[in-house]
C-alpha cells in the first residue's frame, strides 16, 4: 500500500521552498483557521486531513479522486481501507489519518447519545447511527440497550452480514438485553445499497424480536435503518 504519493520529508529529495503547493497548503489552512469550516469544500477538507500523512506531495488530485470514486467527503472518511487503498497514492499512513477522523466523529456522535436520555436527544441517536453505520458496505445490525430511564448502557453491534442481508436470532438479541438488565432496546441496522426503505424480512424480523422481548418486560421503542440516503424510523413509519 505503498507508493509515490505517501513519502516522508527526508526521503524525497525537495527543499521546503521549492514545490508550489506549500504556498497552497498554507493558504488553504489559513482559510480554514479564519473562516471555519464550511469555508472549504469536500476535496479541500481531504486535503487539509491529507497533508499530515503526505508531506511532500500536492494532494490536490489525490482528494479530488477520492471524492469522485466515493461520492462525499463522509463516504471517503468512512470508506473501508481496503477500498482506499484501491486509489492509487493512498499508503497506510493517509488511510490511517482517515480512519482516525471516521473514528474521531463516531465517539463525538456517541457522546452527544450517551450523556442523556436516549428519547429526548432522537436527533443525536440519528446522527450517531448514521456515522458509524450509514457507508458500511456490508450490513450490520446493532442494538442500543437502554435502561428503565432510557438512557443508554450499551451500543454493540451484534451481527455482521453480506451487502444485503444480515442474520438475526430475536432470542440472542434478548438473552443479551436481559444480560445487561435492560429494560428496552432500539433495533439499527444499515442498508449498503443506500435506500432505507423496510423489506418485507426487515419486518417480519422486528416484529419476531417484539414478540419475544415483551413477555420479559423488554420494549423495543425502535427499529431505525440507514444509508447513505437518509433513514427510516419504524415507530414513524408506523409499522410498530
Amino acid at each position: 500500500m505503498t507508493d509515490d504519493y505517501d513519502q516522508t520529508e527526508g526521503n524525497t529529495g525537495l527543499s521546503e521552498a521549492t514545490p508550489h503547493y506549500h504556498g497552497h497548503r498554507e493558504r488553504l489552512r489559513g482559510r480554514f483557521r479564519e473562516a471555519g469550516a464550511d469555508a472549504v469544500s469536500d476535496y479541500e477538507l481531504l486535503e487539509l486531513i491529507l497533508f499530515r500523512a503526505i508531506p511532500q506531495r500536492d494532494v490536490k488530485p489525490l482528494a479530488k479522486e477520492l471524492i469522485a470514486k466515493f461520492g462525499s467527503f463522509a463516504e471517503v472518511v468512512a470508506a473501508p481501507p481496503a477500498r482506499l487503498a484501491e486509489v492509487k497514492g493512498m499508503g497506510e499512513a493517509a488511510i490511517t489519518e482517515l480512519k482516525i477522523v471516521h473514528a474521531a466523529a463516531s465517539r463525538l456522535a456517541r457522546g452527544q447519545v450517551q450523556k442523556r436520555t436516549v428519547l429526548s436527544s432522537w436527533s443525536s441517536v440519528i446522527d450517531y447511527c448514521r456515522t458509524a453505520m450509514a457507508y458500511e458496505d456490508k450490513e450490520q445490525f446493532r442494538l442500543l440497550f437502554l435502561d428503565k430511564r432510557n438512557q443508554l448502557i450499551a451500543d454493540e453491534v451484534q451481527q455482521v452480514g453480506t451487502v444485503d442481508h444480515t442474520p438475526v436470532y430475536p432470542r440472542e438479541v434478548v438473552k443479551r438485553a436481559l444480560e445487561l438488565s435492560a429494560t428496552a432496546l432500539i433495533l439499527v441496522h444499515n442498508h449498503p445499497s443506500g435506500d432505507p426503505t423496510p423489506s418485507r424480512a426487515d419486518i417480519q424480523m422486528t416484529q419476531a424480536i417484539i414478540d419475544v422481548a415483551k413477555p420479559l418486560g423488554i420494549s423495543v421503542h425502535d427499529h431505525i435503518i440507514v444509508g447513505k440516503e437518509g433513514h427510516a424510523s419504524f415507530k414513524g413509519l408506523k409499522l410498530i
